[in-house]
């Protein structure tokens, strides 16, 4: 057996009590509260920033389809339903769906307040159950093979601010020359968090505009598309703009949001920074506590050095020691951010400020390579600092160690 192992075994956990184990239950403990509190703040930095982009792309696709026009208006210039695009987005196997829409600018009138509103209207192929994620009152819209229902769902913020709730008719003026008007029923109230979308948008049928438009039946605002890896949206650009007509235009829908992602890289940086300040101080921890050990076994060394060993040999005694800690101190870590994360997964127990936060509780990502990426650098990290205070050993010298006190 190794000596250097050997001995390492013998003043480890159940040999060292007192001041010794109390050193070595700080070292794993600080080390272990590093790891976990990063494994968290990971979980959680990964969780928001899914949970906020996948409300954004669950209202608006990944991308947007739409024909070139010269103002910034709200309305979209129609196009058909026959165009190049939709035939050639078979070939697009990561297309996972496509869906029809349009916006028109109104005014929805309530028993004593009036709020401006832009309706979007959705056709037969709207994806009633995705979104029916954000239904909170009420059911989804029914859209009629033929005709149209008047049917209209509200976000809550809008629904609160004209005191309206599930059942109540409205009457929405749409800003055209001349001006028109449908009665409509609210048949549901969704809430997004996202003020972008709460604010504004009300959601009705695509028919009910292609009517007010004169748009023909093949005729629509534009297109939502979805892929099926979010991650992936700039390099899926170049290929789906290749499949359109000339008259058509691709908007990421990361692009057409611009603050709101903006605002999700920089956590990540904020993040980064906290984890590197809380993995600096454990690291440096630990190099502190060895070097406190080595000075409580310095009569050891000396008598060590007396009886023949080498200063490699010695050293490898507290790194191997060193070591020991680094793993229990890994394993531990691991155990309490994992095991808070899928607590939090589970049962959502730490809840939020939804009109803060965009979101009722705290979100959980289970992103493993960033999980063994911390795992391996703070093991090569510590395995490195570990090597600063055994270098002290062959300072010491042998007679003085002994008498040492």
């Amino acid at each position: 057996m190794n000596l250097s192992y050997f001995i390492a075994k013998r003043i480890s956990f159940k040999q060292a009590g007192g001041f010794s184990g109390t050193i070595h239950r700080i070292a794993v403990g600080s080390l272990a509260l590093g790891l976990g509190v990063s494994i968290l703040a990971f979980m959680v930095l990964g969780g928001f920033q899914d949970t906020v982009s996948e409300r954004v792309f669950g209202f608006t696709g990944h991308y947007q389809v739409q024909r070139f026009q010269m103002s910034n208006a709200f309305e979209e210039a129609p196009f058909s339903l026959n165009s190049e695009f939709i035939q050639n987005s078979e070939k697009l196997n990561f297309l996972t769906r496509i869906q029809s829409f349009a916006h028109k600018a109104a005014l929805l009138k309530g028993d004593d307040e009036v709020e401006g509103i832009l309706m979007k209207g959705v056709g037969k192929d709207f994806d009633t159950l995705a979104f029916s994620e954000y239904l909170v009152e009420g059911r989804m819209l029914h859209v009629p093979d033929s005709g149209v229902s008047n049917e209209v769902m509200l976000s809550s913020l809008i629904a609160n601010k004209l005191t309206l709730e599930v059942g109540d008719k409205v009457t929405m003026y749409f800003v055209q020359n001349p001006p028109r008007f449908r009665r409509v029923e609210v048949v549901g109230i969704f809430e997004t968090y996202l003020e972008n979308f709460d604010e504004k948008i009300v959601v009705g049928e695509l028919q009910t505009i292609r009517n007010l438009n004169g748009w023909t039946q093949d005729q629509v605002g534009g297109l939502e598309i979805f892929v099926d890896d979010p991650k992936k949206t700039e390099t899926y650009f170049p290929l789906i703009e290749d499949q359109m007509d000339l008259n058509l235009k691709l908007v990421n829908s990361r692009d057409r949001f611009l603050e709101i992602f903006d605002w999700l890289t920089l956590l990540d940086t904020n993040v980064v920074v906290f984890v590197s300040l809380i993995g600096f101080v454990a690291i440096f921890n630990m190099g502190a506590i060895l070097f406190i050990l080595i000075m409580e076994r310095t009569q050891m060394i000396g008598l060590l050095k007396a009886m023949g060993a080498r200063n490699n040999q010695i050293r490898k005694i507290f790194f191997w020691n060193g070591m020991k800690i680094l793993g229990r101190g890994l394993i531990l870590g691991n155990l309490i951010g994992i095991g808070i994360g899928f607590l939090q997964y589970q049962f959502r127990l730490v809840p939020l400020d939804a009109a803060s936060y965009y979101m009722s509780y705290v979100p959980i990502e289970w992103n493993w390579p960033v999980f063994l990426a911390l795992n391996v650098g703070i093991a090569l990290l510590t395995s490195l600092v570990l090597w600063i205070p055994v270098m002290v050993i062959s300072r010491i010298d042998p007679i003085k160690s002994i008498r040492f006190d």
